[in-house]
């Protein structure tokens, strides 16, 4: 299966009083205005198989698709890490061999000092991966560097189970069904045509519209609130 075909909305079964304060944090943050000087950006990643031919593919004709051998070389895995901004349309995928704590550091020192350098605070929405911590930061850089990133950040987590609420989720499922569902052999190329996709999605500002809100979410997700008879 597809690493982005893999996450699927999976909610807790019964009341679960830690998901919903996280839902209803995050659900609150989504209603805010823009405001350029606290950008809404959300985070997220994936992986994406690095797979080379073992022969020439034929090429497509008129009446058939291309063809391509059933045999293929494992060249390893790449990642992805995706920053969205849903109120403006703009999104960043930077390409990675790995995503460890220094990696995770690394992407979050760029979206604030090349990204958004003029944002006073950035709103920071990402699932709760334990890579996904300012002691990331002191992990990858010394104490004043990181203190310097971590003051810029306003971090708000996804619930466990809960990671369908990260609007990068949304655009890394679009960035696999557009551009990353075929072979690719090798990280050059790969980070060649993810930035083809992200100018192609950034020129056209492609925005999410996210609509599901707190009065939603206790009417449709009412078993997930702890009851408050007895």
């Amino acid at each position: 299966m597809k690493p982005w075909l893999q996450k699927q909305w999976c909610i807790p079964p019964k009341a679960n009083a830690e998901f919903v304060c996280k839902m209803e944090d995050v659900l609150d943050v989504y209603k805010r205005p823009y405001d350029p000087n606290r950008p809404l950006v959300c985070l997220d990643e994936t992986s994406k198989q690095l797979i080379g031919e073992t022969r020439i593919p034929e090429p497509a004709m008129p009446g058939r698709e291309a063809r391509y051998d059933h045999e293929y070389q494992r060249n390893g895995t790449a990642n992805l890490f995706m920053v969205f901004e849903p109120l403006a349309g703009k999104r960043h995928v930077q390409v990675t061999q790995r995503r460890t704590m220094k990696d995770w550091a690394v992407c979050v020192r760029e979206m604030v000092d090349e990204l958004y350098p003029q944002a006073e605070r950035i709103v920071l929405v990402m699932d709760n991966l334990n890579t996904h911590t300012p002691a990331s930061l002191y992990e990858a850089f010394p104490p004043h560097e990181a203190k310097r990133i971590a003051n810029r950040l306003e971090i708000h987590y996804t619930p466990k189970h809960g990671s369908w609420l990260d609007m990068a989720e949304i655009e890394l499922g679009i960035l696999g069904r557009q551009c990353l569902d075929r072979r690719i052999d090798n990280a050059e190329a790969l980070t060649r045509e993810v930035a083809a996709w992200e100018a192609q999605r950034n020129a056209a500002k492609a925005k999410v519209d996210w609509r599901f809100t707190t009065d939603d979410a206790r009417i449709k997700l009412k078993k997930l609130y702890p009851s408050m008879e007895g």
